[in-house]
C-alpha cells in the first residue's frame, strides 16, 4: 500500500518541485530584467547630462567667439544653449535625486535655460546682448566648464569602480546608512561649488520669472485685525455672518496676510477671505456650501458676477472668458480703461448655477498689478486697419479689441487682440500695436460664440 501511494506521489511532488523552481526562476529573470532596465536607464541619462553640459560650455563659447554685433549668430547659439539646458534639466529628472541637495544646479539651468529662451525670441537688430549680457555669457562659459569637469569626475570614478545607480538610490532612501557614495559625494561637490558662484544680474526679463510679488505693489498702510474684522463683515453683510474670527499670517514678514473665517446664518457653512495686511485688500473669497442641481444660463451666471463686483466697487470691469464645471461657473474679469483691457488686472468670480450666487473670488492678480501699468501713454502707433495687414489673409476675423498683455519678457506690451477662424479652429492672435509683430497666439477650444465672452 505504501509503495502504491509513493509511487503515485512522488510523481506529483517531484512535477510541483519543478513547477515551483521553474516558477521562482521566471521570478528571478523578471526582476533581474526591471533591475537590468532601471539601471541601464539611469546609466543613459547620467551620461546624457555629463555630455550635455560638455556641449552647453561648447556653445556659450561660440556665442562668444562671434562678433558682438553678429546678431544671428547669437540668436542661433543661444537657441541651442536653451535647447541644450532644457535636455539636461530633463536628464536630471530622470536620475533619483529626489533625496540628494542638487537644487542650486538645477536652478542654475533654470535661469541659463530662461534667459538663452528670451534673448534668442528677441528682435536682435533692435536690441543686440549688451555689455553686461556678454559679460554675463563669459561667467556662463566659465561656469558650466568646471559643472561640466566635476561631471566627468563623478562619470569617471563610477566606471572605473562599477558603480550602479541603483546602490544610489538605496543609500538615500535608507534613513540609517550615511551618504558615502561617491556619485553621492561628487554631485553634492558640484551643487556646493555651483552654490558659491558669485551672484549673476540675469536682467530684467529673467528676474521676472522668479520674482515674487512684493508688498510695494500695494497701496495703503497696514490694517488692524479689527479693520479686517470690519471690512469681512461689511463684504458679507453682518446680518448675514456670525463667528467671524481673524488670524494674521506671516506676522512681521514682508508676506503678512490675514485670513477671516465665519458662518452663514443660512446655511451655517463656512466662509474663508484673505486680506493683504498693507492696505486691507481683498485677495480671495470662498463659501463652502454645496452646489445644488444647474437651473441658471451661462448668460444669468455672467450677469451676477458682473452685478456682483459693481456692487462691491471693482470700477470698470469686463468679462474676457467663462467657464463651467461642477455647477459652477467661472468668469475671468479684466479691467477697462480708455477703451482698453488690462488683461494682468484680472478677477475670477465662481458662480453657483444653482442659484447665481457669487460662491468665491479672486483678486490677487488685480490688487498686485492695478498700479503697475501706465495708464497714460497708452496710445497704439498703428491703426486696426495698418495692423490687421500683419494677419494670415486667411483668418476669418471675428472681433478685435485694443488690450494690454504682459510679454514673454514680463514687459507690458500694448496689443491688438484678433479672434478669427482658420484651418477649422479658432485662434485669439495678439499683434504689437506699435510694431505688428506677432506676441502671442493661443487656440481657443470648443469656442462657439460669435463674441467675446
Amino acid at each position: 500500500m505504501y509503495k502504491r501511494m509513493s509511487a503515485v506521489l512522488f510523481p506529483i511532488v517531484a512535477l510541483i518541485l519543478i513547477a515551483t523552481a521553474y516558477w521562482g526562476y521566471q521570478q528571478y529573470k523578471q526582476k533581474n530584467a526591471v533591475i537590468l532596465k532601471a539601471e541601464s536607464q539611469y546609466q543613459r541619462a547620467f551620461h546624457d547630462l555629463s555630455y550635455h553640459v560638455e556641449k552647453l560650455h561648447s556653445e556659450l563659447g561660440n556665442a562668444l567667439a562671434v562678433n558682438s554685433a553678429s546678431q544671428g549668430m547669437h540668436r542661433k547659439s543661444l537657441a541651442n544653449v536653451w535647447r541644450i539646458t532644457s535636455e539636461a534639466q530633463s536628464e536630471i529628472n530622470q536620475l533619483p535625486l529626489t533625496l540628494l541637495p542638487f537644487s542650486k544646479t538645477e536652478d542654475f539651468l533654470s535661469h541659463i535655460s530662461n534667459f538663452s529662451y528670451k534673448a534668442s525670441m528677441r528682435d536682435m537688430t533692435k536690441e543686440p546682448l549688451t555689455q553686461d549680457e556678454m559679460k554675463m555669457l563669459k561667467t556662463l562659459y566659465s561656469n558650466s566648464e568646471q559643472i561640466s569637469n566635476d561631471l566627468q569626475k563623478v562619470q569617471a570614478t563610477a566606471l572605473k569602480n562599477n558603480l550602479r545607480w541603483l546602490d544610489v538610490e538605496e543609500v538615500m532612501a535608507s534613513k540609517t546608512q550615511k551618504l558615502d557614495n561617491s556619485i553621492i559625494d561628487g554631485f553634492k561637490t558640484v551643487d556646493k561649488k555651483v552654490g558659491n558662484y558669485p551672484e549673476i544680474n540675469w536682467g530684467p526679463a529673467v528676474a521676472s520669472v522668479y520674482s515674487k510679488r512684493s508688498v510695494k505693489m500695494l497701496s495703503g498702510q497696514n490694517a488692524t485685525t479689527e479693520e479686517i474684522k470690519k471690512k469681512a463683515s461689511t463684504f458679507l453683510g453682518d446680518h448675514k455672518i456670525t463667528d467671524v474670527k481673524v488670524v494674521e499670517n506671516g506676522a512681521k514678514t514682508e508676506y503678512a496676510s490675514y485670513t477671516v473665517t465665519g458662518k452663514r446664518k443660512d446655511t451655517q457653512t463656512v466662509v474663508h477671505l484673505d486680506y493683504t495686511k498693507r492696505g486691507g485688500h481683498l485677495i480671495s473669497y470662498m463659501d463652502t456650501r454645496d452646489i445644488g442641481a444647474k437651473k441658471i444660463s451661462k448668460d444669468q451666471a455672467m450677469e451676477a458676477a458682473q452685478k456682483f463686483l459693481d456692487q462691491h466697487n471693482y470700477p470698470e470691469m469686463v468679462p474676457v472668458s467663462y467657464d463651467e464645471y461642477d455647477n459652477i461657473g467661472s468668469t475671468i474679469f479684466a479691467h477697462k480703461q480708455q477703451g482698453i483691457i488690462f488683461y494682468p488686472e484680472r478677477i475670477t468670480v465662481r458662480i453657483a448655477l444653482d442659484n447665481g450666487e457669487v460662491t468665491g473670488i479672486q483678486a490677487s492678480d488685480y490688487e498686485y498689478k492695478k498700479h503697475v501699468f501706465d495708464k497714460k501713454n497708452t496710445k497704439p502707433k498703428l491703426s486696426v486697419e495698418q495692423a490687421r495687414k500683419y494677419l494670415n489673409p486667411d483668418l476669418k476675423e471675428r472681433f478685435n479689441r485694443l488690450v494690454m498683455i504682459e510679454n514673454e519678457l514680463g514687459k507690458p506690451t500694448l496689443c491688438y487682440e484678433f479672434v478669427g477662424d482658420i484651418n477649422s479652429a479658432t485662434y485669439r492672435i495678439y499683434l504689437n500695436a506699435n510694431t505688428g509683430m506677432e506676441e502671442n497666439i493661443e487656440e481657443l477650444k470648443g469656442m462657439k460664440q460669435k463674441n467675446p465672452a
